[in-house]
């Protein structure tokens, strides 16, 4: 959540940070009063605590009616104190709510607007001219089919629609994607991790995935678990509750994990192939770091980013994410999109946000200062998933239906080209 400190200094940088999200600027007005509220029931309870606990020693030293007296005013006061701390309570808990129903406040740089509000900040590569080649492209499920490398039909059948399964050369070449992920996140220092899949309610709700697109995560009611749609949920809470130490720098994880993802509101898009499913896996770095360091490691996990899709030769561009699909814990994010051929458009396939000290604030998460413990800053960077094979089978692929293996991906996947098997 974001710090009421700033609400209270500067109210009208919340109030933009809302108006360019496309989301209510009243909100800041409500919590404003809630945090008064909350102040005021404070300041009371207090009081009445103060004066309750004075009189205890003026009931010891009185006698007779005097401290017959003082009895009944303690047992009156004892009262006016459990109704004065519970509203204090209630306030409280009020304006707990109305924090998380804001959003981070987005960084001065962000465009404004929605979901195609964005702005290009750079294209790299050349789409391939499948024309000149004399052959007209073949979309990734009818490669992979090919390849025999994705069964959609027996995915359907085990676990429902947006299931599949990875077979032979498409196992091999995720496996392969997701080592060589793994390996440059080490090389990068990186520790690496394999996440647990399920979280508590209080983590999922800490990394600020249960605010607005709580429908969009599998919860599993009888344990009052969540299956997480990235291992970001996991590593945001891996430090919840603790004082770390970034006296010698930022720590960063690479997290490795199945992945899985309702799609709520997707019915009826992308549903061939396996760009929009249930599951999947990725390779997630994950950053803490001190407020002042988190601009400079936003860049930094954009730039290896860059350095993965580079291994898998691929034309893409670098976007600048609007506000109003940034997310609530992000402050700004830069998504990498591929060029997919047989659409004629880029698709995502990384995506790295800044998050300054949201989710460590609700997961409570601090580092010893100069001035004592502050909150820290987490970011977060895609490195591999399943969906960029779309965009390896697509952009790799020959008129015969086989694909080359980009050279920085065969040592990890262990194949120069996969073949067609009919």
């Amino acid at each position: 959540m974001i710090d009421i400190k700033l609400l209270r200094d500067d109210p009208d940088l919340v109030r933009a940070s809302q108006r360019a999200r496309g989301e209510d600027e009243g909100v800041v007005d409500a919590i404003r009063e809630a945090d008064e509220r909350r102040r005021s029931s404070l300041t009371a309870f207090e009081r009445l605590r103060a004066e309750q606990k004075s009189m205890g020693k003026d009931v010891a030293k009185a006698q007779g009616e005097e401290k017959q007296a003082l009895l009944a005013r303690t047992k009156e006061l004892s009262g006016e104190v459990k109704a004065a701390q519970a509203q204090a309570d209630e306030a409280q808990a009020e304006l707990d709510r109305l924090l998380r129903t804001i959003g981070n406040v987005v960084e001065p740089e962000v465009p404004a607007g929605g979901e195609d509000d964005y702005v290009v900040v750079e294209t790299l590569g050349t789409p391939r001219d499948f024309a000149a080649e004399g052959f007209e492209p073949q979309d990734h499920l009818a490669l992979a089919e090919g390849l025999d490398a994705i069964d959609m039909e027996r995915g359907a059948k085990v676990a429902g629609s947006r299931f599949y399964f990875l077979k032979g050369a498409g196992a091999r070449l995720e496996m392969g994607l997701l080592a060589a992920a793994m390996h440059k996140a080490i090389a990068h220092g990186f520790v690496p991790l394999i996440t647990p899949t399920l979280v508590k309610t209080e983590v999922m709700a800490g990394a600020g995935f249960l605010d607005h697109h709580a429908d969009e995560v599998y919860r599993l009611e009888l344990d009052d678990l969540y299956l997480t749609g990235t291992s970001e949920v996991a590593l945001a809470g891996y430090h919840a509750d603790e004082v770390i130490d970034l006296s010698k720098g930022p720590i960063r994880y690479a997290g490795q994990s199945t992945c899985y993802r309702r799609e709520a509101g997707s019915y009826g898009k992308d549903t061939r192939g396996i760009i929009r499913v249930h599951q999947f896996n990725k390779i997630e770095m994950f950053v803490y770091c001190r407020p002042e360091d988190a601009a400079a490691e936003h860049e930094r996990l954009l730039a290896l980013e860059q350095e993965m899709l580079a291994v898998i030769e691929v034309p893409y561009r670098i976007i600048d994410t609007a506000a109003g699909d940034l997310g609530g814990p992000a402050a700004r994010k830069y998504d990498c999109e591929a060029w997919v051929p047989t659409q004629g458009r880029y698709r995502e396939l990384t995506s790295t946000s800044n998050c300054t000290t949201f989710q460590a604030r609700r997961l409570n998460t601090r580092f010893r200062g100069e001035g004592g413990n502050e909150v820290a800053a987490t970011l977060n960077g895609t490195l591999a998933t399943t969906r960029w094979i779309v965009a390896i089978l697509e952009n790799h692929q020959r008129a015969d239906g086989s694909v080359v293996v980009p050279e920085g991906l065969r040592p990890f996947v262990g194949l120069d080209v996969l073949e067609p098997t009919r």
